[in-house]
């Protein structure tokens, strides 16, 4: 952090309409504007550390929305993740947060977990699941995990179905890996279908974006040069991902935590011009979906989408969803009032701040409700366990990847 940065806010208030915390609490304290300063005062030590303060910055989305408006050009996401860690180092983690960085942490411990919370999904009387939440989502509306991890059910290398077109890597994240297996198999095909040979690294791990948010940057270092490692990028045209957390953090945090700890950042720099998101790819190599192996006459769907704000304020490609869905001849796609606004899932932010997030879900999706769509459609792994887990039973709407409609074989092949 540097005050020098810090003292080119303005405090104009831009920030202000677009905070989703600040627009519920409607608290000052809250508004990015208001932490950029007690940020200044505590470098400054005009502020003393406090659990208060750590409170105050966490109460923080990390959307990116002040960032994307800013006219000053400040990185908020820089300034709030450092004091963040200054925070946790001061004051320490609640149980649950320090579990879950434990697990991120390492990718064995990840798979561990993964496979006992399976195990527990059988278990766990009917009851018990009925009555209690994790946070702001009732457990009854939780995800089942994958039979096995997705990764487990290809070779590292998968060849394409047609003549070759080129080499692709696909980085799956934790969130395909281990409960939307279905996004990964439906990532896959398509990618085979458009004559892309798919490499998928083994030895990938959390992309470290979770860790660097809630500040441990120690942990989140050893899991980006874990990551690098595993890129071979030779002549590969691209980078896939199909989470905006995740390319969110190979395009933009990974050179950044490198150059904040005076290392090479040249791979990272490599790494950073290759990624993109699934459905960006597929907007600009399709040409006009013309070579895609869709359905002759598939089931009309009823679909409206939810943008995640990763993918708007990160990766810059926030219509190419709507785009693709406006295009496909057996979807009528309805876009909500609210389709880019923040849904309040926010990594953790469900879990931490319940009342807060459920206040900002329920305008969505009330909206989703009586959009009268059959699906919904978002990007974003955690945007999609929060969505479903706030819909209710009656709605029977399905929640699902924008990649799972385009085809429709969702298993191996």
């Amino acid at each position: 952090m540097t005050t020098a940065t810090l003292q080119n806010c303005s405090k104009c208030g831009l920030c202000l309409s677009v905070c989703p915390v600040y627009k519920v609490l409607m608290e000052e304290q809250t508004s990015p504007r208001a932490k950029l300063q007690l940020v200044k005062y505590y470098e400054n030590k005009e502020l003393a550390s406090s659990k208060s303060l750590k409170d105050i910055i966490s109460k923080c989305l990390m959307c990116g929305n002040c960032s994307a408006v800013c006219p000053s050009g400040i990185n908020h996401y820089s300034q709030f993740m450092d004091i963040r860690a200054q925070m946790v180092k001061n004051h320490g983690e609640n149980l649950a947060i320090k579990s879950l960085i434990y697990l991120l942490a390492d990718e064995y411990r990840t798979k561990l977990a993964a496979g006992v919370a399976k195990f527990s999904q059988k278990i766990i009387p009917s009851h018990f699941i009925k009555k209690y939440n994790m946070g702001s989502i009732p457990l009854k509306r939780l995800p089942k995990l994958n039979k096995m991890p997705f990764r487990q059910s290809y070779q590292a290398n998968i060849l394409p179905s047609k003549k070759q077109k080129g080499i692709v890597l696909y980085f799956t994240g934790c969130a395909t890996n281990y409960i939307f297996d279905k996004t990964g198999f439906a990532t896959v095909n398509i990618l085979k279908q458009m004559g892309y040979q798919v490499i998928i690294p083994e030895k990938q791990t959390c992309c470290g974006l979770p860790l660097l948010f809630h500040g441990a940057s120690d942990k989140a270092g050893k899991n980006i040069l874990t990551n690098i490692e595993c890129f071979t990028l030779g002549n590969i045209k691209a980078i896939i991902v199909d989470c905006p957390t995740c390319g969110s953090a190979l395009k933009n945090e990974y050179p950044a935590w490198l150059k904040k700890n005076n290392l090479d950042t040249t791979q990272a720099l490599k790494i950073s011009h290759k990624v993109i998101d699934i459905m960006t790819f597929v907007l600009q190599e399709s040409n006009s979906f013309k070579n895609l192996n869709l359905p002759a006459k598939p089931t009309r769907f009823k679909v409206t989408y939810h943008l995640p704000c990763h993918l708007k304020n990160n990766l810059t490609t926030s219509n190419n969803t709507e785009i693709i869905l406006n295009n496909l001849p057996f979807i009528d796609y309805i876009r909500v009032p609210d389709f880019d606004k923040c849904c309040g899932g926010g990594g953790t932010f469900f879990y931490e701040y319940p009342g807060i997030a459920r206040t900002m879900v329920k305008t969505k999706t009330d909206n989703i409700e009586k959009s009268g769509a059959d699906i919904l459609l978002t990007d974003c792994p955690v945007c999609r366990i929060n969505l479903a887990g706030n819909l209710q039973d009656q709605d029977k709407i399905v929640v699902k990847h924008p990649i799972e409609v385009i085809i429709n074989n969702e298993n191996k092949t």
